[in-house]
């Protein structure tokens, strides 16, 4: 056997092995994180916990129900206001692109994905809690939408570029307008990929504390209406993890669980509605 073959063996099993070796480091993280959070969450999570409100510092018990509606509330309402935009913009960038707007769009969004979070959350609190005088959900909701519009557009731009062409020019050369043509053949061909760049953006943002710090807030009491603070699971880990109580400790493990169990469900749902669609070659 050649020494050339033998050293190109020899790198071969050595790259296969740092691989091997990288590749279980990130799945063990990942295990190690979901781990913990079951351990310790887990013997934390009553019934109290998603019924009740958060008692004051210093006595045990309680929950972080007002926190759990939150949560869903600000979520919901930056997927009303992200999701539309983004799914819009998505189509211009897939559809009626031109080489310069279309440029300057696609840089934008791509710069949006790799701002900071916090950064979001000064803007939307210079925006709209300085003009308001307090803080809201509305504002958290908004500053949420802004992380979740460039990602929606660029998913919606990619799963509406691999719908093949022959199924736009069919559709025109039977005399549809462009705007039909997108809304009855584009759209439709490329729905489970486009619901599922939705899903995984609006798992993404669940998870953020840095933008609702400076714009929702917080609340130890029901919500009061989206234009009042509004408490959040992401928040009340932050809050409940830097106190000197065990027992708000204990909590803090608890909605990283409950948290972590929204997110994971959302990505296990974006997986399985793209498994049920049939991916066609763009032609």
């Amino acid at each position: 056997m050649s020494k050339r073959l033998l050293w190109r063996k020899a790198v071969n099993a050595v790259m296969l092995t740092l691989t091997g070796v990288f590749t279980f480091i990130t799945v063990a993280t990942l295990f190690l994180i979901l781990g913990c959070l079951v351990y310790y969450g887990g013997r934390s999570l009553d019934w109290n916990f998603f019924t009740k409100l958060p008692l004051s510092a210093g006595e045990e018990g309680g929950g972080l129900a007002n926190a759990i509606v939150g949560s869903l509330e600000i979520v919901g309402l930056a997927g009303l206001i992200g999701l539309p935009v983004g799914f819009l913009a998505g189509v211009y960038l897939a559809e009626f692109e031109d080489k310069v707007f279309a440029s300057l769009v696609r840089y934008v969004a791509d710069l949006l994905n790799g701002i900071p979070s916090i950064v979001v959350g000064l803007l939307a609190w210079s925006l709209v809690v300085v003009p308001m005088k307090q803080f809201s959900a509305v504002a958290g909701s908004i500053a949420l939408s802004v992380m979740l519009i460039p990602v929606v557009a660029r998913q919606t731009e990619q799963f509406l570029r691999d719908v093949p062409n022959s199924l736009r020019e069919g559709a025109l050369a039977l005399g549809a307008s462009k705007w039909k043509m997108i809304a009855t053949v584009a759209v439709p061909a490329g729905s489970k990929g486009i619901l599922t760049g939705m899903i995984l953006g609006m798992a993404r943002i669940a998870g953020e504390s840095a933008p609702l710090l400076f714009t929702a807030f917080n609340n130890q009491f029901w919500n009061g209406g989206i234009t009042q603070p509004t408490a959040s699971l992401p928040v009340m880990i932050y809050f409940r993890a830097l106190s000197g109580y065990e027992d708000w400790h204990r909590q803090a493990w608890a909605a990283g669980l409950v948290l972590i169990s929204m997110v994971l469900t959302a990505n296990i749902l974006a997986r399985l509605v793209l498994a049920k669609g049939v991916s066609v070659p763009r032609g």
